[in-house]
């Protein structure tokens, strides 16, 4: 369903009612497509803290203009050592998108469907979209920086004096922005940062040039796993999910923020290349944790998955079809499963994918349904996409028996059944991927779904149990996209305050798409995702609902 309020926006008598009125304002989110597959402008690297991560190689395979990395200058606001084209700015700031944005008052919990359901297996478990408590995200006007831009006068400038930074083309700066576009990416590795004032480097490094960076551009900051041994250096760890979640909230323009956790730049590769690429549209706000596991011999950027087979329950339509569509772009064979009552949109969509996929009619909360997979793959599986999912709203004190029982047989008790089986046969080949739905309902919870926050929570509980053991007996790895309110024909179904407070009530201020939760999981089921375990990651625009 078209997004009205949306288009709107994008008119001149909207952007001017919108900010009269301070309304949200969202902006056309860029989203990868063939012709356009990496971000337009060139990469900002930052530091804050000594690091010893060797990142320049990685982040030249971006697609993105890379230079020299630059160093915050303590906690003076400077940034020094630059080769290039982004200068801080003196002037207003230029960022802001009205005042609050997505306002729109206070939104009782639903009881009628939020999640995209396709029949009793096959449907897509996309949305939460009920709300209690008004949009608190500001997109308003942006602290700017206050010290004139400085000019790099080489290569790599010195760190010692106040400079503006980019990785970009060279560029000077006469005290105003060096280049007439910001970047399209800032990336800045806080990875050393162990003390308070060694945390003040990660203001000096983003204040000149955050409000500079481009619309639908990206924000990535680098942290380290929190030590146990030193409570300083965990504590200003911790410090940067408070601060890239915050800056998600006000950053506004279509910009998300991330924190990657890493110790092997190499192993997180695959992560950081999501990160700041088109791909990763509408992931805002999350904090991933990598660890050093490398993926074993070379990698196939443009088709990753070629050779590989990937089965998805669920995917006769709705997100379960958009993530066969991306699996099957990145050169996988695609299994369509879905539920007998589906077949015909099951046969469809493996027919229009083509490379060999074909559709398989399976209830999953059948005893059975690991080991009948298993028969209809003798060669094997590479990766397995639990969507398949049912909502049965209602509130706890009118819910039957029957609705709490149907919905957690299939969303969690057929998920368990059949990883277990599928892993027990050894159907899931070495270095395959296991990517579980979950949802920001069993996150956060949501009226009128206890039974639905229960089996997606339980998902969540899954992941987080089942991957060390998964990835050190098997070589699998195990992982979960938790969307939120993603445009489906359910959702479309929903109430129309209800549904436009879903789709305000987060930092971008609008609905995902269903091609949003396919990324994501695309990313997942990367050859060079080894790095990337036990994960939830939300696909939800930084949803206000929960952290």
């Amino acid at each position: 369903m078209a997004d009205r309020y949306l288009s709107f926006t994008a008119t001149a008598p909207g952007r001017f009612l919108t900010r009269r009125l301070g309304l949200p304002q969202p902006a056309a989110l860029r989203r990868w497509s063939p012709e356009r597959p990496a971000l337009d402008g060139p990469l900002l690297h930052l530091t804050a803290g000594p690091s010893t991560l060797d990142l320049a190689p990685v982040l030249a395979r971006t697609g993105l203009a890379t230079g020299s990395p630059s160093r915050a200058a303590g906690s003076s606001g400077a940034v020094a050592g630059s080769s290039g084209a982004v200068a801080g700015s003196t002037g207003p700031a230029a960022d802001s998108s009205g005042p609050v944005a997505g306002s729109t008052g206070p939104v009782a919990g639903s009881t009628g469907p939020v999640a995209g359901s396709t029949g009793p297996v096959a449907g897509s478990t996309d949305a939460a979209a009920d709300s209690t408590g008004p949009a608190a995200d500001s997109t308003g006007p942006a602290a700017s920086s206050t010290g004139p831009a400085a000019d790099s006068t080489g290569p790599a400038a010195s760190s010692t004096g106040p400079a503006a930074s980019s990785t970009g083309p060279a560029a000077s700066s006469t005290g105003a922005a060096a280049a007439s576009a910001g970047p399209a990416a800032v990336v800045l590795d806080a990875t050393g940062v162990r003390d308070v004032e060694t945390l003040a480097e990660v203001h000096a490094a983003l204040h000149p040039v955050v409000r500079s960076v481009a619309a639908s551009g990206r924000v990535v900051v680098l942290g380290a796993p929190l030590d146990p041994d030193d409570h300083h250096q965990a504590a200003v760890q911790q410090a940067l999910e408070g601060f890239t979640r915050s800056l998600g909230k006000e950053i506004g323009r279509g910009r998300t923020v991330n924190l990657l956790r890493l110790t092997d730049a190499a192993a997180a590769e695959s992560t950081l290349r999501f990160l700041l690429s088109p791909r990763s549209a509408y992931v805002s706000g999350q904090v991933v944790e990598t660890s050093g596991h490398r993926a074993e011999g070379p990698v196939d950027w443009e088709r990753p998955l070629a050779g590989r087979t990937a089965l998805v329950t669920g995917a006769a339509r709705g997100i379960g079809e958009a993530v066969a569509q991306t699996l099957a772009r990145d050169g996988a064979r695609v299994v369509v499963l879905d539920v007998p009552q589906a077949e015909s949109d099951a046969r469809r969509v493996a027919e229009r994918l083509g490379g060999g996929a074909f559709a398989l009619s399976l209830d999953m909360t059948s005893a059975d349904a690991g080991e009948r997979i298993a028969a209809a793959l003798p060669d094997g599986l590479d990766v397995l996409v639990h969507n398949a999912g049912v909502t049965r709203d209602r509130r706890l004190v009118n819910m039957p028996a029957e609705r709490w029982s149907q919905v957690l047989d299939v969303n969690l008790a057929s998920v368990l059944r059949t990883t277990d089986a599928l892993l027990a046969k050894g159907a899931l080949r070495p270095g395959g991927r296991i990517v579980a739905t979950a949802s920001i309902a069993g996150l956060a919870g949501n009226a009128g779904q206890t039974n639905y926050g229960a089996s997606k929570a339980g998902v969540a509980g899954l992941v987080r149990a089942l991957a060390p053991r998964a990835l050190a007996g098997h070589g699998v790895t195990v992982n979960a996209v938790a969307p939120g309110f993603i445009e489906t024909r359910m959702t479309a179904a929903v109430p129309l305050f209800i549904r436009e407070a879903g789709r305000r009530m987060n930092s971008l201020a609008q609905g995902g798409l269903p091609v949003d939760v396919a990324e994501t999981t695309a990313w997942l089921a990367h050859p060079a995702s080894q790095a990337v375990n036990g994960q939830v990651v939300r696909v939800c625009g930084q949803s206000l609902l929960g952290a």
